[in-house]
């Protein structure tokens, strides 16, 4: 292989796997041959192992109640790295129940919603089941309109997948169910699953 082809294709940014396709090798051939020639992949920082996780740096972060989440965020490794060194140690994780607790709390209170951290939305307003199950109200709120999607398009799908009178199939959200005649109504949408 050519020590200055592969040069230009690294400096272009390309990976080992991208400078493989073009050149019909194994990455692993051309990772060979971007070592022999003293070059360095792209990447190779960002890939490279990061060492051991010691107890001692793992065992503050469980004691101070840390998720995984945040353990890998503080000692810049990937959650699934954190959770090997926790096992690997021996360490086990405190279950967070601070948002069962406020849950069961508003339950006794007669309210339905309290403040709280949720990962994806940060500080927002959580929703209380009967059952004492709570969620995020955003997080529930993009769950129905998830949910409401996948039923509308597989209605949709059973249904021709277009529009009985114009035939216009473009996008599910501008097509609309009409019962011409309400007894012949099977079920509602909300009880699809």
């Amino acid at each position: 292989m050519d020590r200055d082809l592969l040069e230009g294709w690294l400096e272009q940014g390309l990976s080992l796997n991208e400078i493989s396709a073009l050149t019909d090798r194994d990455p692993s051939t051309v990772g060979y041959w971007v070592a022999k020639y003293g070059l360095i992949a792209n990447g190779k920082a960002k890939y490279a192992p990061r060492g051991a996780l010691t107890r001692d740096q793992l065992e503050p972060l469980v004691e101070r109640g840390a998720t995984v989440r945040e353990m890998a965020q503080e000692l810049d490794r990937s959650p699934s790295t954190i959770r090997h060194w926790l096992s690997k140690h021996g360490l086990k994780l405190t279950r967070h129940h601070r948002n069962r607790d406020r849950a069961l709390e508003a339950l006794e209170a007669g309210r339905t919603r309290f403040t709280s951290t949720c990962r994806y939305h940060g500080e927002t307003e959580f929703l209380v089941f009967r059952s004492g199950r709570h969620r995020c109200a955003r997080c529930n709120t993009e769950a129905v309109v998830r949910r409401r999607r996948r039923v509308k398009q597989t209605l949709v799908d059973e249904a021709g997948g277009r529009c009985v009178r114009c035939g216009f199939d473009e996008h599910p959200a501008a097509l609309q169910f009409h019962h011409l005649d309400p007894s012949e109504k099977e079920f509602s949408a909300a009880a699809r699953a």
